[in-house]
């Protein structure tokens, strides 16, 4: 938001203050800003009158001019096109600096002496986007009563100083000239001044002539009038300066006047050429595919989340972004349809996103005051009486379904004072509402505050405290050392536990990733096999992120999505992060470790097999966790209740103690043509079970005895089945479980499979004997036998 010291000085006094300073004093109170500058930085230009214009003998272009300056009468030699005797002109006089460092000096053109140079716009370093085509390529012409000999930078208002804003999302209320001067009366504690806006009306009332129809929720508030007899003609010198000042190209007095009173108030404005528009005005919202052509020409095709304004045969506007060609206000415009409205944000932000982004979509999107939209619509009338000679029609066409009231606040001092860190007085208090315009009565250190309408961004207890503190000033909190014991910081077990988990997970070659928690409606129950109550945003930045998750999973689908399409073949990535539900009126957060792997694991090495990533890979890193946290024999897996978007042969659930705590495995090939493999898991449900993360010991420094052992066993039976006898009964003297090989064939019966088991026997206090060793070795045989109906295979 650029603000014009001029500009702003209509609304609060500020003539008086050095606006470096002032610029200063906004950031203290949380408004950053890029620059403090002047619209040109020329000196030395004065008021020229050229009192006679002849052509150069020997030069086509060049003007042989003699020009007034007021204390002299000067020979210049200019090679505009529009140079001619009588005009007055900006004069650049010997020793004038301009833009860029360019200095004035005598010079001899074609033979002859030139004692200064007749200047265009751009010479005086305004920007050509403000400069209208026909300007572009001559010397500016000044009107007839500018002063001969005066300051020409200062009669075209060219010094003037502009603070260029950078605004925070919730600041719309300074995106005018009105809540600029609201935060500066505030810091200076100076009044604000309103500006004219009671047109003179006729005996003759828009509601006799036209019909309005609101046809869409999207629409809380659309009001219009009619300005009849208006003549297109030029802006006067103040408002186009102003308008450059604020970024705003000047066009003609009718559109500088819709774009001049937006920058006023905040409130976009339209004009449609009415007699075009007809008699009957309807917004409703698009047909999903209608056409239109909008003001730079384009077709546009529509969408039916935009919103358009209507006559009785098609659209003529596309809401709050761009008019349509239709109804354009051109030189030969008579009467103008004046629209103020105020159309949904979210709308406002996909349309302009998809179409164009305007100063008008910008507003929208961050929010209009309904009690300026009136105040706005009467301002405009009346500037266009006054200046484009208009006659104002009578009565508004109104839909108004918004709510005017101001927003209530009650709170105590010692709340303020809490959050704050300061001891402020009631009356200190008092006096910061007042400067800021809030309705405030006291009982007892109770404030009751009503906050205005225009203050969108001020909705709770603490907002209202930050405006306490930005106001009063955080410069006058007094630092203080803390008056405590300080100890050594400790970590919770669940931080240790994320930490170490993080750890390890990059050993094992995954990385990092941190996503977004607010994912589409599309996603929030993907992954998941609970029925818990969704957390959704109410006033969303966008609608792809309003949900809170309840799975990490599609997140990282999103990372993995957006990495292949970047030619990114390989991934393996996981995040620890949390979920969120809502459970009989609470809301739960619970803490998780997810994962994605993809494609190939090894690259390229010469020592090393290249791998494609599979079930039994995702398996390992799952078992390798489990094994890192203590659970080693605690664990199994399961096929049973897993999630629908989970391949169902090709995923498990993990099972500690009988209870599910995760899941992983391929995802399912209706969500993904890819072989992805994905896993989640509870924290909150793993620490339950007494995690104990390993210590690293020494090896054992006795022998160990190595056994091989093959079952035949029903295809039915799974290896898990057969591995946790052997473990039970093997106890601490097995050390290590491996399958080696998984046989069917010759010898093998067709309903039958071969399972090979390598197990290693070892102790770390003492030698084991063959003896000890073949004791527990056939027990493990006979268990297997007994109770999977296996038999040992020979051969």
């Amino acid at each position: 938001m650029r603000v014009s010291k001029s500009f702003l000085n209509d609304y609060v006094k500020v003539d008086d203050l050095d606006f470096h300073e002032l610029a200063d004093k906004m950031v203290f109170a949380g408004n950053e800003y890029e620059s403090v500058e002047k619209i040109s930085e020329a000196t030395n230009i004065v008021v020229g009158h050229v009192l006679e214009c002849e052509m150069h003998p020997e030069s086509k272009k060049l003007h042989i001019c003699k020009v007034d300056l007021g204390s002299e009468v000067v020979q210049i030699l200019c090679g505009a096109p529009n140079m001619k005797q009588g005009i007055k002109v900006p004069v650049a006089k010997i020793g004038a600096k301009l833009p860029g460092g360019f200095e004035i000096k005598k010079a001899k053109l074609a033979g002859m002496d030139s004692n200064g140079m007749c200047c265009a716009l751009e010479e005086l370093g305004i920007e050509s986007k403000y400069i209208s085509e026909e300007e572009k390529n001559g010397i500016h012409v000044l009107p007839d009563d500018a002063e001969v000999g005066s300051d020409a930078i200062h009669y075209l208002g060219y010094d003037d100083e502009i603070i260029d804003f950078e605004l925070t999302a919730d600041r719309g209320d300074l995106l005018s000239m009105l809540g600029m001067a609201h935060e500066v009366g505030a810091i200076y504690n100076r009044p604000v001044t309103y500006p004219e806006n009671n047109p003179s009306v006729i005996d003759e009332n828009i509601n006799d002539k036209m019909k309005l129809e609101v046809k869409t929720e999207k629409c809380p508030i659309y009001l219009g009038k009619i300005v009849k007899n208006v003549t297109i003609k030029e802006s006067p010198q103040w408002m186009k300066t102003r308008l450059m000042a604020s970024g705003i190209r000047p066009i003609n007095n009718v559109v500088d006047i819709s774009n001049y009173v937006m920058l006023e108030y905040g409130q976009p404005l339209h004009f449609f050429d009415q007699d075009r528009l007809g008699n009957h005005v309807v917004v409703r919202d698009a047909e999903e595919h209608e056409t239109m052509k909008t003001l730079d020409g384009q077709e546009r095709t529509l969408k039916s989340s935009d919103i358009v304004i209507a006559n009785e045969k098609e659209p003529v506007a596309l809401a709050g972004v761009m008019g349509g060609l239709s109804t354009e206000v051109e030189m030969d415009t008579k009467n103008i349809f004046v629209e103020a409205a105020i159309f949904d944000s979210v709308s406002i932000r996909y349309t302009a996103k998809a179409i164009l982004r305007s100063e008008a979509s910008n507003r929208y999107e961050k929010g209009i005051d309904p009690n300026r939209t009136k105040e706005a619509l009467n301002r405009a009338c009346y500037l266009l009486e006054k200046y484009a000679d208009g006659i104002v029609l009578d009565g508004i066409l109104t839909h108004d379904n918004t709510n005017k009231e101001d927003k209530v606040i009650d709170i105590t001092l010692d709340k303020i004072n809490s959050v704050l860190g300061m001891s402020l007085k009631v009356d200190e208090v008092i006096d910061v509402c007042k400067r800021l315009g809030f309705t405030v009565t006291e009982e007892n250190g109770l404030f009751h505050v009503l906050i205005p309408t225009r203050r969108l961004d001020v909705n709770i207890k603490e907002d209202f405290i930050e405006e306490i503190g930005r106001i009063y000033g955080y410069e006058h909190v007094v630092g203080k050392l803390p008056v405590t014991k300080m100890k050594r910081g400790t970590r919770s077990l669940k931080e240790m536990l994320i930490k170490d988990i993080r750890n390890r997970l990059a050993g094992l070659g995954l990385t990092q990733v941190i996503t977004y928690s607010l994912v589409h409606k599309n996603d929030v129950n993907k992954y998941i096999n609970f029925d818990k109550e969704d957390i959704y945003l109410l006033d969303p930045l966008t609608e792809d992120r309003k949900y809170l998750r309840k799975s990490l999973i599609p997140s990282l689908l999103n990372v993995w999505e957006y990495n292949v399409s970047r030619n990114q073949k390989d991934i393996q990535i996981f995040e620890t992060g949390n979920i969120y539900y809502k459970e009989n009126d609470n809301y739960v957060e619970k803490p998780m470790i997810a994962g994605l792997v993809y494609g190939i694991t090894n690259h390229n090495l010469w020592q090393q097999q290249r791998m494609t990533v599979d079930f039994y890979y995702v398996k390992g890193i799952i078992e390798n966790l489990m094994k890192y946290l203590g659970l080693n024999n605690r664990y199994s897996f399961d096929t049973k209740e897993l999630p629908k978007e989970y391949h169902p042969g090709r995923s498990a659930s993990l099972i500690i103690d009988r209870e599910i705590v995760g899941y992983f495995g391929q995802v399912h090939p209706k969500e993904s043509k890819k072989e992805i493999y994905v896993f989640e898991l509870d924290l909150e449900k793993i620490m339950s079970h007494k995690v104990r993360l390993v210590k690293f010991k020494e090896a054992s420094k006795y022998p160990a005895i190595h056994k091989d052992l093959a079952f035949i066993v029903k295809k039915d039976i799974t290896s898990k089945q057969i591995m946790d006898i052997l473990k039970y009964i093997g106890g601490r003297m097995v050390s290590q479980i491996d399958v080696f090989d998984v046989y069917t064939g010759e010898n093998v019966k067709d309903d039958e499979k071969s399972i090979a088991y390598s197990i290693t026997f070892e102790d770390a206090t003492r030698t084991l004997t063959d003896e000890e060793v073949m004791v527990v070795f056939n027990k493990m045989i006979e268990n297997v036998e007994e109770k999977l109906d296996a038999k040992v295979r020979d051969k």
